[in-house]
């Protein structure tokens, strides 16, 4: 490296190392054209300089991008310079997985990786982000200001708003390759060019399927294969669910490398554990590391000299040699970025949470949540079962979703009541018999579309949203969804994994057979991810509820609720908990979980979840405080603020009526539908 030791100012424009510097080479060829110039670039062999050097020789972090602008200095996150380094042309390893906690720079090390390859590695690099939106947010947010505040990259990169076709927010050229962003839902975009460099970010965000194509993450490894063994790629993110999680397979299948850091005690090695750090009942303040070796509480000072000092050592052997995995939680976070005590503060603020829980374990430790998956006990169900009658609707119901499961010889039809946080009532449960090819059960569908159930204040409320599977006869679904338009059916298609960013993607235009002729994106159809809704199903009829003396109280149920009425009988019950979440392992040893059937009949969990993929696509859960009030006063319900003022009990809802509760006569009932779903 002698020779490159003089650091240029982020204004002098110097190009001390540049690959591109040809002036010693072309002494002899004074004048030769910009054709000769690339063709000795293409045959110099790629540059003896590591990712880490270039980006604290050359990389300046805008304010715009970063929280500490200026030099980017690997030294404030010495657990990234073996990953950038492995990045790197000279480095053997050719897939590189990070598994880690949020915020630890991992982003930042791909950034670096992509200014590297524009200014000393040039060739073809594909970025993938889980989509679209996301990779143009990227592009404008980290990518742009990379280019722009490094000037070694000002000088090969032409800016997006110039009238170079080459260059546009998804697409950079520079001299002697291109970067290309995408998302991970759009498989035109995974498969437009092949790729020698890959940097796939927070891969466990993806979707389980890129527009019915297939796995997004091997939809872009496809694009290395005629680089062979000069290809890179880099896999990053946090982890999500034990079994399903892409990069928790890919770490398990690697070297499982984790960072090691000395004692200022005792000198011990060690890689931090979060059952090591412990501070007093009630006062996160007190949080301390201990030492494994010495049993002594490490100050949260020290770990900058233990972070400079740590190493990265490999715990297992991967079966492929080129493959190598790092795995950190933020109890490395540098100091200044999240201390101890605020790992330890938000730990505390997720108990009795099991959604705060998985998210502390996924973003604080970077480890996988075990999910759940128990079918509850049936017989506990049955007996909290509710009397109420199928012609009017429970008090709390503010709209009505159903889901329909088409069978061979019959139509299975559950329509599902809805309230504050997610709380719900089976309001009825409806068999059509006679299979998609008969029509008079698509007719008996149709009429259900116009039925109404009665609410206490003499209105009437109608299905907002009814959601089909099309994983039966989808041709006679299409057909019939579409005859019907798409503001009261959406078709469904289900698909296994979880997604809960985004349980219900769509709607994408498929093609589709209706009445015998194949009509090109001739069917709209939303794709649902039944783990999710499954997961939350079983949550939901787990919760405790309150006893007679608490109801009287005035404590409610909890949100998410699920009130199943004492006319259903117990073999719908046992469709409900038909299937339970299962660890299986494949040839090679990967983990995975799936959803497996206990018992054979399964339809009434199916239609649960159609009927709250509907909720999901109405908005019922992004929903505003103004939004709920609104519904409310239209279904002329008093309102309800879960978790503030206690209801009244329900003696108290029999003999009085509800305050604010308009009264229409039966003679003059109106069909109920929420004002912002009104053309």
């Amino acid at each position: 490296m002698s020779g490159n030791n003089s650091t240029p100012s982020p204004n002098s424009g110097s190009r001390s190392g540049d690959p591109d510097d040809l002036s010693g080479i072309d002494q002899g060829f004074d004048g030769a054209d910009d054709i000769l110039r690339s063709w000795r670039r293409g045959l110099r062999p790629d540059p003896d300089l590591t990712v880490s050097e270039w980006a604290d020789r050359h990389r300046w972090l805008s304010s715009r991008a970063s929280a500490e602008p200026g030099r980017y200095r690997t030294d404030r996150t010495p657990y990234l310079r073996e990953i950038m380094d492995a990045l790197s042309p000279r480095h053997p390893a050719q897939r590189i997985s990070f598994m880690k906690a949020a915020q630890v720079g991992a982003t930042e090390a791909g950034n670096n990786w992509a200014g590297f390859v524009i200014h000393h590695a040039p060739g073809p690099m594909l970025a993938v982000l889980p989509t679209v939106e996301m990779a143009k947010r990227a592009s404008r947010g980290r990518l742009d200001p990379l280019i722009a505040e490094s000037p070694v990259l000002r000088d090969r990169v032409t800016p997006a708003r110039s009238r170079e076709a080459g260059n546009s927010m998804l697409s950079k050229e520079f001299p002697g390759g291109i970067l290309v962003l995408t998302g991970a839902n759009s498989a035109t975009g995974l498969r437009s060019m092949p790729a020698r460099y890959i940097f796939l970010d927070e891969v466990d965000a993806y979707p389980a399927s890129a527009d019915e194509e297939g796995d997004p993450v091997a939809l872009a490894e496809a694009r290395t294969t005629t680089f062979a063994h000069r290809r890179k790629v880099f896999m990053v993110s946090t982890p999500t669910i034990r079994g399903l999680s892409r990069i928790e397979r890919e770490y398990e299948a690697s070297d499982q490398r984790r960072y090691f850091v000395p004692c200022p005690h005792c000198g011990h090695m060690q890689w931090l554990q979060f059952e090591r750090l412990r501070w007093e009942k009630g006062r996160p303040e007190t949080a301390a590391y201990h030492c494994e070796g010495c049993e002594q509480p490490i100050a949260e000072h020290h770990k900058t000299a233990m972070l400079a000092s740590g190493e990265w050592r490999a715990t297992a052997t991967s079966a492929d040699p080129t493959a190598i995995g790092f795995h950190i939680s933020a109890l490395y976070s540098p100091v200044g970025w999240k201390s101890w005590e605020q790992i330890a503060r938000e730990w505390l603020a997720a108990q009795g949470s099991e959604d705060m829980l998985r998210a502390a374990r996924n973003t604080l430790l970077g480890e996988t949540w075990v999910e759940s998956g128990e079918a509850p006990e049936w017989q506990r169900l049955a007996e909290r079962r509710e009397p109420w009658d199928t012609a009017g609707l429970p008090n709390g119901v503010l709209f009505l979703t159903a889901g329909a499961d088409v069978q061979k010889d019959r139509i299975e039809v559950d329509i599902w009541g809805w309230g504050r946080g997610l709380e719900s009532w089976l309001v009825d449960h409806i068999v059509i018999e006679g299979g998609p090819n008969r029509a008079e059960a698509w007719a008996e569908l149709t009429k259900l579309l116009g039925r109404t159930w009665d609410l206490a204040n003499g209105s009437v409320m109608p299905i907002a949203k009814l959601a089909i599977d099309t994983g039966y006869e989808a041709a006679a679904v299409y057909g019939w969804t579409r005859a019907q338009g798409f503001g009261q059916v959406a078709p469904v298609k289900g698909l296994e994994g979880f997604n809960r960013a985004t349980p219900v993607s769509g709607p994408t235009f498929v093609d589709a057979t209706i009445g015998g002729r194949r009509l090109r994106r001739g069917a709209r159809l939303w794709s649902v991810a039944t783990s999710t809704f499954k997961i939350e199903t079983y949550r939901f009829l787990r919760l405790e509820r309150p006893d007679d003396a608490e109801r009287a109280a005035g404590i409610c149920d909890p949100p998410g609720t699920m009130h199943l009425p004492d006319w259903i009988d117990s073999e719908w019950i046992r469709q409900l908990v038909a299937e339970q979440l299962v660890t299986v392992r494949n040839r090679r040893g990967y983990a995975r979980q799936e959803w497996q059937k206990i018992r054979e009949r399964n339809e009434a969990l199916d239609t649960r979840v159609y009927a709250r993929a509907a909720a999901w696509i109405m908005g019922a859960d992004r929903w505003d405080e103004a939004t709920w009030r609104q519904l409310e006063e239209q279904a002329g319900t008093e309102s309800r603020v879960i978790d503030t003022q206690p209801s009244p009990g329900p003696a108290e809802q029999d003999q009085q009526p509800r305050a604010g509760t308009p009264v229409t006569p039966r003679r003059r009932q109106r069909a109920y539908t929420p004002r912002f779903m009104r053309d």
